[in-house]
């Protein structure tokens, strides 16, 4: 019987008698009820909002095969990756780590000094000289660029747009540019 339509009177459909001897060796196939067989038909043609009259192409058994096929494949292709390209890189690796473990065998321990403390006075000092270095090196260059503004003159051209012209000489233009290379940390470039 049925479970869940036991109490469910049954009804006449009318159908051909080729299709009804099709229909019931179908139900015979999967064990069912010519009615619970029906109903599975029509519930997976509405899950899968599939019409009677579509067809899926490729049956679903030569599909899982076709996976299946593609899956050794895949797993072919990992197991050449691994004895082309894993198994020999891990060689060459145990092999250099061996070596380094060696040679740091080999290697002398080095002591190094306790390093020497300074005062907070000492530390506070050195930060303030820096600081004065750096402030002292910031206002060359203000003035510097405060100077080169000074005697910068606009010149309008005759045929086309206008230009500024630098009255300074060669000499302090070129020592405004060394002190610029030499502002990053008070360094002094190969030049000086």
């Amino acid at each position: 019987m049925d479970k869940g339509y036991e109490n469910e009177k049954f009804a006449g459909m009318r159908i051909k008698m080729s299709v009804a001897k099709r229909f019931r060796k179908f139900c015979k196939k999967f064990s069912k009820s010519q009615s619970m067989t029906l109903l599975d038909m029509i519930d997976f043609f509405e899950i899968n909002e599939v019409s009677p009259n579509d067809r899926l192409g490729e049956t679903i058994a030569s599909l899982k095969y076709q996976m299946k096929k593609r899956f050794n494949a895949v797993v072919a292709i990992i197991k050449g990756i691994e004895k082309t390209h894993h198994k020999p890189t891990t060689a060459i690796l145990q092999t250099l780590f061996e070596e380094t473990s060696n040679i740091e065998k080999e290697e002398e321990t080095f002591d190094f000094e306790t390093p020497t403390l300074i005062t907070e006075n000492e530390e506070l000092t050195y930060y303030r000289d820096e600081y004065y270095k750096n402030q002292e090196n910031y206002n060359e260059l203000k003035y510097g660029v405060e100077d080169i503004i000074k005697n910068t003159i606009y010149i309008k051209g005759n045929f086309g747009t206008g230009y500024y012209r630098m009255n300074i000489t060669k000499e302090k233009f070129e020592n405004l540019k060394q002190k610029l290379k030499d502002v990053h940390h008070g360094n002094t470039t190969e030049i000086r």
